[in-house]
């Protein structure tokens, strides 16, 4: 079995059957594969359910993850857009796309992947020391493993906290009385077996939803991890869950759990008893359960895959970045917020939903930060920002008489050189507002947000 890894930056490119400055070449099958996947046209489970625990709506699909262009001295192009994550094939060759990230230093694609494994971290609160593994260890490993990683570790945390059992009505034909006789199967099966008496009894057992669904997740990482360290406790995990059975239909048992998606920032269970322990791993059981639908793409030969949008991820690091370094008795911070309405009369139209909302509680005074991932450039007209989105940052500003409206820009090429003596872009418009543009260094993520609020 291939256990090649292919990796690219965000619209970094694939092509097949030769090798060229600046593109990444693929095996003729492994291109065609990625192709027929890409051309399939299927939703992507595996970030719509991303896009559901953060609160945000997509429903994605191959198309939107990677283009598919030609060139005559060139052929077919595979081109990645701005999601990252990995892809596995049958044959276990892989591809990884990572963010296209600028810094003031030189980072390797090691230390890119060291960042996005900081960046899914930062959402699911699991620590380095928790992972145990180095940082060196990190850059080394595959994506999927780093993720599988957190996995694991969550997995063994409930462990050692025990496993959830409910009571379970179990009728079967047993030597031994228990519980209550049933006896129409008593006559049905045991008239010619008197040493035997079919009973039904209420049984405290770790046969839920919540414990099949994380055992059939653990088998399938189990086929997935590449690395041995991974599979062994695995093994030690599903010694674990040895008294309960692989789910039978995914989707049963999920509702049977009662994820709860209308919630603004998170995902709640209507099963308010679910401890962290079982939250945390139910949400990755969604996403590697997810992901393992790409398997039903006929003829695709993709089995795997775990994919991320950038946007929502660079929004939701950024904002767990501000609540590291701004006080909580000081601040509070709100996410998607939903506060205001374009118009109130003859009743309220047209949300507004700043990503990020600071409130400074001994005046109240408002900072909003809209994040964007998109490569902003010096050589374009208003280096590339939208006027849809000018007219937002106005609407806000009139609507939450914010102190500071500021748009968030990841650091480009096309504007590092350019704004090495600046911090920020500014616009102000003849009625006062003011919209500021900041390049965020994702390296050094907190100088760079440094300076926005006053502290």
């Amino acid at each position: 079995m291939s256990k090649t890894i292919y990796q690219i930056s965000e619209y970094g490119s694939f092509i097949t059957g030769r090798q060229i400055e600046g593109y990444t070449t693929l095996p003729p099958t492994i291109f065609e594969q990625l192709e027929n996947f890409i051309l399939s046209g299927k939703n992507v489970s595996s970030t719509h359910t991303f896009h559901k625990f953060f609160g945000t709506s997509s429903d994605t699909n191959a198309l939107e993850l990677m283009g598919i262009s030609f060139r005559k001295e060139i052929g077919k192009i595979i081109t990645a857009k701005n999601y990252i994550g990995v892809i596995t094939f049958d044959d276990g060759t892989a591809i990884e796309i990572l963010p296209k990230i600028v810094s003031n230093t030189q980072k390797s694609n090691q230390k890119i992947k060291k960042l996005v494994t900081d960046m899914i971290k930062s959402l699911t609160n699991i620590s380095y020391k928790s992972l145990q593994v180095t940082d060196v260890d990190i850059e080394k490993m595959p994506i999927l493993d780093i993720f599988i990683r957190m996995f694991i570790v969550e997995a063994f945390c409930l462990a050692k906290h025990g496993l959830r059992s409910n009571y379970e009505t179990i009728a079967e034909n047993r030597s031994y009385f228990k519980g209550k006789i049933l006896f129409s199967e008593q006559q049905k099966y045991n008239i010619s077996h008197k040493e035997r008496v079919f009973t039904e009894s209420d049984e405290f057992t770790p046969n839920c939803p919540e414990n099949r669904l994380i055992k059939s997740t653990l088998m399938i990482l189990y086929k997935q991890t590449r690395s041995l360290r991974n599979k062994n406790d695995i093994k030690t995990l599903l010694a674990a869950f040895g008294d309960v059975p692989f789910s039978t239909d995914y989707a049963s048992d999920f509702s049977k759990i009662g994820l709860d998606y209308n919630s603004k920032n998170n995902v709640n269970f209507k099963n308010k008893s679910h401890s962290r322990d079982y939250s945390t791993l139910l949400l990755w059981c969604q996403l590697f359960l997810s992901g393992k639908s790409f398997s039903s793409f006929s003829g695709s030969g993709a089995a795997f895959s775990l994919m991320f949008p950038m946007e929502t991820l660079f929004e939701r690091y950024v904002a767990v970045q501000f609540k590291k370094f701004l006080p909580a008795e000081d601040f509070s911070i709100s996410i998607q917020d939903a506060t205001h309405y374009l118009f109130t009369q003859p009743n309220k139209k047209f949300i507004l939903r700043p990503d990020i909302v600071i409130t400074r509680k001994h005046d109240n005074a408002i900072f909003i930060c809209d994040t964007k991932w998109k490569l902003l450039s010096s050589q374009k007209v208003n280096w590339g920002i939208s006027q849809a989105d000018m007219y937002q940052m106005y609407a806000y500003q009139k609507k939450y008489n914010a102190k500071n409206i500021t748009m968030l820009y990841p650091m480009t090429e096309k504007v590092n050189q350019k704004i090495e003596h600046e911090k920020e872009i500014k616009f102000t418009s003849d009625d006062g507002v003011i919209v500021r543009v900041r390049f965020i260094d994702l390296f050094d993520i907190k100088k760079s947000l440094m300076g926005l609020i006053d502290l």
